[in-house]
């Protein structure tokens, strides 16, 4: 099974990435956002940052570090074989780093400046959270990047980026650049 895990910054294209991955390579894309998204609507809960962490550390301390890794593989060999590979985000946990490699996969990490990141995240309004202002994304994401937590199940978006193989910075809007990019960044893989 070929296997690509997507971290990155919010905002920076994570599922993008994964979208043109299924569309032109023909790999499974499952976002582990939305499994916990799912969750959330399940439990009756607000579609949350906090609500989300909360559901991927409690998933964790039941199934391990890798267990949103591992409901992804899930639901690709479900799949029956009908597509090229997997690649599934947002990796932002060290132990799904791990697992990634443990599979044989490959870990890619996703970044562009702070401004532009804010600016896609604030046009697109997949939830109320996403009003916010530039000082509570950085707020945010400062508090996602450097765990202060002893908690292993913990975000610690910083301690995945160390454990990621390849990067790619996705500072414009051009959807094609950011295909060819990954394509060149994956061509060993695809």
């Amino acid at each position: 099974m070929k296997l690509i895990g997507l971290a990155g910054t919010n905002g920076a294209g994570k599922d993008s990435v994964g979208e043109i991955l299924a569309r032109e390579h023909g790999y499974k894309f499952v976002s582990v956002t939305d499994l916990l998204r799912a969750e959330c609507r399940k439990r009756g809960l607000p579609l949350e940052r906090e609500n989300l962490r909360l559901i991927s550390a409690e998933w964790r301390k039941s199934g391990g570090l890798g267990v949103l890794v591992d409901k992804a593989v899930e639901l690709f060999k479900a799949s029956k074989g009908d597509y090229a590979g997997l690649v599934m985000a947002s990796m932002r946990n060290p132990g799904e780093a791990d697992r990634v490699h443990e599979l044989g996969g490959t870990m890619l990490w996703i970044d562009a400046d702070p401004q532009v990141r804010y600016e896609r995240v604030f046009s697109r309004q997949r939830t109320s959270e996403d009003n916010k202002t530039f000082e509570q994304f950085a707020n945010e994401e400062k508090a996602e990047m450097e765990s202060n937590s002893k908690d292993p199940t913990a975000l610690n978006m910083s301690a995945v980026k160390s454990k990621c193989d390849l990067t790619i910075l996705n500072e414009g809007s051009d959807m094609q650049k950011l295909a060819h990019d990954v394509s060149v960044a994956l061509s060993n893989l695809l």
